[in-house]
């Protein structure tokens, strides 16, 4: 549902924070790269959308919950990062070329997973799931760029896709009809990381990680070699 709600004033929405570093130079670097070329705001965000999506791979295990682990720029440097820092990313890039650009959050029930993560989280709910809200042609358009297309593509999941007119939002359902995703609590819009409020949540849903200072969810496994496991092991019970 795209959000017509009246803005008067977009300066909070265009403004870098210490997390969203759209004037950090490999930021800027790596905006200019992407969006060299395009006519108009709604194709540089969208150029940008898919760039974050596909660049960045998807890394539930690279979950890093402070201010250092969530920038741009670290973002950049790893490669790879769980759904808040890649829509940290897409929001500095797009106020770096002038697009006005906000955080979003949900928890949603997630249906993609692997064997570590279940023990690990022992919930199949995530919370403060990341997308990016960004202001164009007098509308916010909500843009999840989490997964990207080759993790889409082993769990045989419908890529996301954002034309710069309609939200990009998870699909309910894979490419089988089977369930994947589903929005349980709506958390809010922000100008800046809620890093408070998030780690009070995690504090409280994953005692242990805090209590053993653990900084991952995956314990430094590889996710993609986890991703395999998960397919094969799939596989195998539709055979059995």
């Amino acid at each position: 549902m795209v959000d017509k709600m009246e803005v008067t004033d977009l300066t909070p929405f265009m403004t870098p924070t210490t997390a969203i570093e759209s004037t950090h130079p490999d930021v800027i670097a790596f905006t200019a790269k992407h969006a060299s070329g395009a006519k108009d705001t709604i194709e540089t965000s969208v150029r940008l959308f898919y760039v974050v999506r596909n660049s960045i791979r998807y890394d539930p295990y690279a979950f890093i919950l402070s201010v250092d682990g969530l920038k741009a720029s670290y973002t950049l440097q790893a490669g790879r990062a769980w759904c808040v820092p890649k829509a940290i990313l897409l929001a500095a890039c797009c106020r770096s070329m002038g697009i006005p650009a906000k955080l979003g959050y949900s928890d949603v029930r997630n249906h993609l997973s692997t064997a570590r993560m279940r023990q690990n989280m022992r919930t199949d709910i995530f919370h403060w799931h990341g997308y990016t809200s960004i202001y164009l042609d007098g509308r916010w358009l909500k843009a999840t760029p989490a997964f990207n297309i080759e993790l889409c593509r082993k769990f045989n999941l419908l890529p996301l896709d954002f034309d710069g007119r309609s939200d990009a939002l998870f699909h309910a359902f894979d490419a089988d009809g089977n369930r994947h995703m589903e929005y349980v609590n709506y958390r809010g819009e922000f100008a800046d990381v809620p890093i408070d409020a998030m780690e009070a949540t995690f504090r409280e849903a994953f005692p242990e990680l805090w209590i053993t200072g653990k900084t991952s969810l995956g314990d430094g496994a590889d996710f993609d070699k986890d991703v395999e496991a998960e397919i094969s092991g799939t596989l195998s019970d539709m055979k059995s």
